[in-house]
């Protein structure tokens, strides 16, 4: 997956401005991340997030802060009929399954739970590999040995105790007649 962050939050309700904007120079670091999670109580109960408008000038630039590079995917209230505990994430896809419900011990807000999908979106792999895990090295090694492949040891071929030379299988194109 690479880089990844996962970030849990809690900003008071009264918090100065200036330690706002310390937590917005912090959050565009770390949005560089490839797939970056943030989730935590964010206290900001005037933001719509339906038009991603704010009445007060603290949420407002909030918003801002996170505009073209954060979505923000729980869509029903956690506390009362407001949103305050929030999931953000930089990668779509990466977070799926919000689901919002349930107090913790004697909490007022609502718990949310959600699934991080590991690597987010799947991509098609165009890369052949070889399977060698049938592969007969002591007879490619001996071929290469005798000759058939144009390589010389200037040493013996080391054998795994108790084993001798093995012969190429019959029909085998790759060590029976030796390598193209």
């Amino acid at each position: 997956m690479g880089d990844s962050m996962v970030g849990v939050y809690y900003r008071p309700h009264d918090q100065e401005e200036e330690v706002d904007e310390a937590f917005y120079r912090q959050l565009q670091a770390g949005s560089q991340s490839q797939a970056l999670v943030l989730l935590g109580d964010f206290n900001h109960p005037d933001i719509s997030w339906e038009d991603h408008t704010a009445r007060q000038a603290q949420s407002g630039s909030f918003l801002q802060s996170i505009d073209n590079f954060l979505m923000q995917v729980v869509e029903e209230p956690t506390r009362k009929d407001a949103l305050l505990d929030l999931v953000l994430t930089n990668k779509e896809g990466l977070v799926e399954d919000v689901k919002v419900g349930g107090r913790l011990g004697c909490s007022e807000h609502e718990m949310v739970e959600f699934r991080i999908l590991h690597g987010g979106s799947r991509a098609i792999s165009r890369i052949k590999t070889l399977d060698l895990r049938r592969a007969n090295f002591s007879g490619a090694l001996e071929q290469a040995a005798q000759g058939g492949c144009g390589v010389s040891f200037s040493e013996g071929i080391q054998h795994p105790p108790g084993q001798g030379p093995v012969q190429p299988a019959v029909g085998d194109p790759a060590l029976a007649g030796g390598l193209d």
